[in-house]
């Protein structure tokens, strides 16, 4: 069999790896300075995912919500985004952009949200806010289509198809990071400072780890500008880390301004960050410094100490956002592991097609299952049907999966809600190959204790 792509052969869902596409965008409009975004559907459509976003994140995000209710789902709600954008506007003089994210409930009762915005843009705001710089933007997000992967690609594209104009070459680098935590743009921001690339970032999110100051509670957002997403348009070329996470966004770049794109792969572990680097080369012409060279090396370094010793043959399954999985997989493979399951939690018909997986199709020399569509219910019926694992990588919604079947499973991934500050951490880059690899050992040395295993290695280490 070797590697195998295929749909999970039940219909329905148990334990869920996604949540739904409005959830993504909602995650994309925070990355935006002086933006609030308003979510045209139930209270709990924004309720339930600031409460995850607050969860993985500890911190409080401002999202806001049209409040439909049953009067609404029969006779139409545009009313109340006009409402909702109205009492925004008053609440919060700052904002500047207004994402309106539509759901299932709106999309399926036909709420024309883009005629609203043109609505309110010939009436309300010129007639009250006429002194203000206000940008409503309509993102279609439908719950029952995609997840929050595709959603968070739709609304990057939507940003940037809005904002981007077309002016004078600035030298700059777009670097679309995908759904990552702060610590990871953090260290792309090092990588990227160390060539000397001035790029910029969508989106900016290293203040979501935001301070608690002396002065009272802090509001997390992030920090790209109406003024960044403008002068996307003029760059000398676009890198989207991630396939399913950026790639319209650069895609359209490219074919509507010539901006050129380049589309992954996700720079886990070291060759793939090795990619990542060319591409900034070949972009820009800046040399690789030493500087990268030697923390390259330490990279390597930290990863020879555990690779084969400890982690060779070690089998894992991993779950989550499908870059993340895919470049997961590459690195375990890299570090002589064998990842024999991967959980992709959407039915994206264009899995078939990426490089990557074809990659893995063609020079794995063991039995691995990809399985789309996939849902925490798919691993464990195979835990309980016999498969033998030494480790799972996923997200905190696994861990009963982990715990019922006592197999040890490293956090990875959005949402990470039950172990600390995780996102201080990176996963992308030589700082994230260097976490992960140590972090994938220690996991496995804490189970043995757990189970009395007495590894003669660990004493001879």
């Amino acid at each position: 069999m070797f590697c195998e792509l295929k749909e999970k052969s039940r219909v329905g869902t148990i334990n869920p790896i996604f949540t739904c596409q409005p959830c993504g965008a909602q995650f994309a409009s925070i990355g935006i300075r002086d933006s609030i975004g308003i979510v045209h559907g139930g209270q709990g459509c924004v309720m339930f995912v600031r409460l995850l976003i607050s969860q993985h994140l500890k911190e409080s995000f401002e999202l806001a919500s049209s409040s439909v209710h049953e009067e609404g789902a029969v006779f139409g709600a545009t009313r109340r985004v006009e409402e909702a954008v109205d009492v925004l506007l008053m609440r919060y003089p700052h904002v500047r952009v207004v994402p309106i994210i539509s759901t299932c409930s709106t999309e399926i009762i036909g709420d024309d949200i883009d005629g609203v915005c043109n609505k309110l843009n010939e009436g309300l705001l010129k007639e009250k806010y006429a002194d203000r710089e206000v940008h409503l933007i309509p993102i279609h997000t439908p719950s029952f289509i995609g997840s929050m992967i595709s959603g968070y690609d739709l609304a990057v594209r939507d940003f940037v198809k809005f904002f981007a104009r077309k002016g004078e070459p600035n030298g700059k680098i777009n670097l679309i990071t995908g759904w990552v935590n702060p610590a990871d743009v953090t260290a792309m921001k090092h990588l990227l400072a160390e060539m000397q690339v001035d790029a910029t970032v969508l989106f900016e999110i290293e203040a979501f780890d935001a301070p608690l100051m002396p002065e009272g509670n802090h509001v997390a957002h992030g920090d790209t500008t109406v003024e960044d997403l403008i002068g996307t348009a003029n760059a000398v070329g676009t890198i989207a880390l991630n396939r399913y996470e950026g790639m319209k966004a650069a895609k359209y770049l490219e074919n509507e301004f010539g901006v050129p794109a380049i589309i992954g792969p996700t720079p886990i572990g070291i060759r793939n960050t090795d990619t990542f680097l060319a591409h900034l080369k070949a972009l820009t012409g800046k040399p690789i410094p030493q500087s990268l060279v030697e923390e390259r090396g330490r990279a390597i370094d930290a990863i020879t100490d555990v690779a084969h010793m400890f982690l060779a043959d070690k089998k894992v399954a991993i779950f989550g956002a499908p870059d993340l999985v895919i470049g997961l997989a590459q690195f375990c493979l890299d570090m002589e592991m064998r990842p024999v399951l991967l959980l992709l939690g959407d039915d994206n018909s264009s899995y078939g097609d990426d490089p990557r997986i074809k990659e893995l199709q063609e020079h794995v020399d063991f039995d691995m299952e990809i399985i789309t569509n996939a849902d925490l219910w798919e691993l464990d019926r195979r835990l309980k049907d016999g498969m033998e694992l030494d480790l799972i990588l996923g997200h905190s919604k696994g861990r009963f999966v982990s715990i019922d079947n006592k197999v040890p499973m490293l956090r990875v991934g959005f949402p990470t809600y039950d172990r600390a500050g995780m996102f201080r951490h990176p996963v992308l880059g030589y700082a994230g190959a260097t976490w992960l690899a140590e972090q994938i050992a220690n996991t496995i040395f804490t189970d043995m204790e757990y189970k009395g295993i007495r590894e003669w290695s660990l004493n001879v280490w």
